[in-house]
């Protein structure tokens, strides 16, 4: 039997070690663990890409990480939820974040992954400038991104 679920946020500039967060999630009762780690692609919408920066309100990003964690762990009996988030300057093949589940079954912990990951993508206070060959832009929100919120 699973203990209450464990939430664990971290928002920062430095960076994480997807191996040891996985580690992290093991504990007595589990028996699924899911696990979504994002890197910074090389490629921008158009040019190619140099960096990309993120930008946060500090307290108002960690209380909406750990809402959406709270709204997995009412939807599905996990063990745990660790998100780490990385904010400031990132180059191309940084990691950027990562998600982790557990769970005593591995249909929850996937699919309150997915749950996190999606709602991360529209609804965590992030703003991202994307630094090309021809100059800065800020990043606008994909259509893509709130049609995936519809399945929830």
């Amino acid at each position: 039997m699973i203990a209450a679920c464990k939430i664990d946020i971290s928002v920062g500039e430095d960076d994480f070690d997807s191996a040891v967060e996985l580690e992290k999630l093991r504990s007595a009762g589990v028996g699924a663990i899911a696990s979504f780690t994002g890197i910074v692609r090389d490629e921008a919408t158009g040019p190619a890409l140099i960096a990309l920066t993120l930008e946060h309100y500090p307290e108002m990003t960690t209380s909406q990480l750990r809402k959406i964690a709270e709204q997995a762990a009412d939807r599905w009996q996990l063990g745990a939820v660790i998100i780490c988030h990385r904010v400031g300057r990132l180059l191309p093949e940084d990691n950027i974040v990562f998600v982790g589940t557990s769970s005593a079954h591995r249909k929850a912990a996937f699919d309150a992954c997915a749950f996190i990951m999606d709602y991360l993508k529209t609804e965590a206070p992030f703003w991202k400038k994307e630094e090309t060959t021809q100059g800065t832009r800020w990043i606008d929100a994909r259509i893509s991104d709130d049609e995936a919120l519809k399945k929830w």
